[in-house]
């Protein structure tokens, strides 16, 4: 079936999480569990969500204030993924507006892809859960390839597993990681202002070619002019 509509792209790809799929509920709850296993105040989700695209680092950054580099980094992310793990989708939920966009490029021929840094373990589940890996040309995680984002080597994987130029692409993502990789991958970018957004740098100082602020949006540039 084809729609009608035509698009000035060959394929589309998306991050994961803060993109295509508000997965912030239960990678806070993830998060907040380790501070409750350790008899202290769980953070409040509006101070810890911006931090979920950047997943375990990120989210324990938020809760414990500490970084990589701390001695008890590595034990709270192991026991993060167990909580995460064990509890994958119990609030998470597509985007409003994402099944109709992701219908509209099918409908249209047009194939799109997942490229995220969350590492297989749960990417895999995760999008078989949500109904997406079943309809997606390719899905790439953090540790698909050697590289994770900003590194344009898992976005290309991405297009060469779908069969598509990267030139004659588009990438959607809501951090500059996101934007960073999609640019030197060649593609066009699109920064997702409706999702975590935990850069310091506002989406607009990210240099994305666009920038949409709801799903929907995404539809008037994949197809332009369309009715």
């Amino acid at each position: 079936m084809n729609n009608g509509l035509a698009s000035p792209y060959k394929g589309v790809f998306f991050d994961l999480d803060g993109t295509l799929a508000d997965t912030a509920p239960d990678l806070v709850a993830a998060a907040n569990q380790l501070l409750i296993t350790r008899n202290l105040k769980p953070k409040q989700y509006e101070l810890l969500r911006p931090h979920a695209s950047a997943g375990a680092r990120g989210l324990i950054g938020g809760a414990f204030g500490i970084g990589t580099d701390h001695p008890d980094f590595i034990a709270l992310r192991d026991e993060f993924f167990l909580n995460y793990e064990k509890a994958l989708l119990v609030n998470s939920v597509l985007f409003e507006g994402v099944d109709h966009l992701l219908t509209q490029l099918e409908n249209a021929q047009l194939p799109w892809g997942i490229v995220t840094n969350k590492s297989e373990r749960f990417t895999n589940p995760l999008t078989e859960l949500m109904g997406l890996r079943q309809r997606a040309a390719s899905t790439v995680s953090g540790d698909t390839t050697p590289h994770s984002k900003p590194h344009p080597e898992p976005i290309l994987h991405a297009a060469r597993l779908a069969n598509i130029d990267p030139s004659q692409s588009v990438y959607v993502g809501d951090d500059i990681r996101d934007i960073l990789a999609g640019k030197a991958a060649g593609m066009q970018t699109i920064a997702a202002a409706y999702g975590y957004c935990g850069c310091e740098e506002p989406p607009e100082a990210w240099g994305a070619d666009y920038l949409v602020h709801h799903p929907l949006e995404l539809l008037e540039i994949i197809f332009p002019g369309r009715a």
